[in-house]
């Protein structure tokens, strides 16, 4: 209870209460989708676990989903991959006015937390159903299931890219499945390989980044949030693909012997910095390499190689050893009483990286809420119920319904 009181007063104090969205990054008035399902998850996890009460939760939740209804869309289509988080307008990454493209992963992160409120406040069903409906998925999902980005070209058109790499497509995948549309081409583990790191055969995608444009990470956050909100399998069930779940138990054992070899706490995932390049994503492996730490452009920055929090906090919730009990112990303090948990400590020894953020503090408490209560997401029964007839003739490409369900009023 109180790691989760330390990780709340980061929302307490980067709340934006004109629009009801929260900073990515302390005191930075910007915001993804991705970040603000983290912040979602964060609401209903304080409420969860009884330091906020239910009025308040429901508050934030109603301004925020009042501005999602809203949101000025990347040319009609979808939302943007930035927004100002004082005024809701689409921004680039520098925060500067401008629609810079839509990111499939960071949608699916928001669907998660949409689907979770549904599930748990259901008078808010209908602002979160009008919400999807408003947007366009004909790009967003092919009718292979493939899930899509977009960006800007240089001159101007709008390019659509194939977007999530082993892990990450697959928390995707899962996020536009419970809302009824078919992601099977997404969901499946090929093309890969494996790679054998301290005796551990762990998998990775094989699409080529000199190729594709896109790096192969391979991280502990998309596995810890498959577990954390859906429930990873058992390598017998099929709660998800269960291949999955044997590569999660892998991405954990590897890092466990890495720290028994070498006596490095290991929690590997992206996260953010203080200062240059700002964010890099710390693997397991990547383009070619064991425990790489590599910019998005690719560069090899070994020196920003950290222990994540949210990373061993999702160790330490779905596997419990010795190592998660250390690591945990090892993180536990690492929290200024304002600003919530610093993102990672440096395996060099130079001590915490000084940096906080939304993305962080909200894994860090939708963990500790499934700590207590088991995976987030309820079954979802009727996956297509959002799906209105009058808005299955229009060409914004939602999930099909059958002629059954098209006979039901609304």
């Amino acid at each position: 209870m109180e790691m989760a009181q330390n990780a709340w007063h980061y929302f307490e104090a980067n709340w934006q209460p004109d629009t009801g969205f929260t900073n990515a990054v302390n005191a930075y008035p910007s915001t993804t989708l991705w970040d603000t399902g983290s912040y979602i998850g964060a609401v209903i996890s304080a409420e969860g676990l009884g330091f906020i009460n239910e009025e308040a939760a429901k508050d934030r939740l109603d301004l925020l989903l009042g501005t999602l209804s809203h949101l000025q869309l990347f040319r009609s289509e979808c939302p943007n991959k930035v927004y100002h988080t004082q005024t809701a307008f689409p921004t680039t990454y520098t925060n500067e006015p401008g629609e810079i493209g839509c990111s499939a992963l960071d949608i699916a992160r928001l669907m998660v937390w949409l689907k979770v409120i549904e599930q748990r406040y259901p008078e808010f069903q209908a602002d979160v159903r009008r919400t999807l409906r408003r947007w366009n998925w004909c790009n967003i999902v092919t009718p292979a299931g493939v899930l899509q980005g977009s960006t800007v070209g240089g001159d101007g058109a709008t390019l659509y890219v194939q977007e999530g790499r082993l892990g990450y497509e697959e928390y995707g995948a899962a996020a536009f499945a419970l809302w009824g549309f078919d992601v099977g081409e997404a969901y499946k583990p090929e093309p890969y390989s494996t790679v054998w790191l301290y005796g551990v055969e762990v998998p990775y995608d094989t699409r080529d980044p000199r190729v594709l444009g896109a790096h192969n990470y391979v991280v502990t956050e998309s596995y810890a949030l498959l577990g954390i909100e859906f429930g990873l399998a058992d390598p017998a069930g099929d709660d998800i693909p269960a291949w999955i779940a044997r590569a999660a138990q892998n991405v954990y054992e590897a890092q466990a012997r890495r720290f028994e070899a070498t006596e490095t706490f290991t929690a590997r995932t992206e996260h953010q910095l203080l200062d240059a390049p700002y964010f890099v994503y710390d693997t397991l492996f990547s383009d070619g390499r064991p425990w790489a730490t590599i910019t998005d452009t690719g560069q090899w920055v070994p020196e920003h190689g950290a222990v994540a929090l949210k990373g061993a906090m999702g160790l330490w919730a779905l596997w419990d050893t010795d190592y998660t009990d250390q690591l945990f112990d090892y993180i536990a303090d690492q929290f200024d009483p304002k600003l919530g948990y610093v993102e990672g400590i440096y395996e060099n020894g130079s001590g915490p990286i000084l940096q906080y953020t939304a993305n962080n503090n909200g894994i860090m408490l939708e963990t500790l809420y499934f700590k207590e209560n088991g995976p987030i997401l309820q079954p979802v029964e009727d996956p297509l119920a959002w799906v209105e007839t009058n808005d299955s003739q229009q060409n914004r490409c939602l999930p099909s319904v059958t002629e059954e369900q098209q006979e039901q009023p609304g």
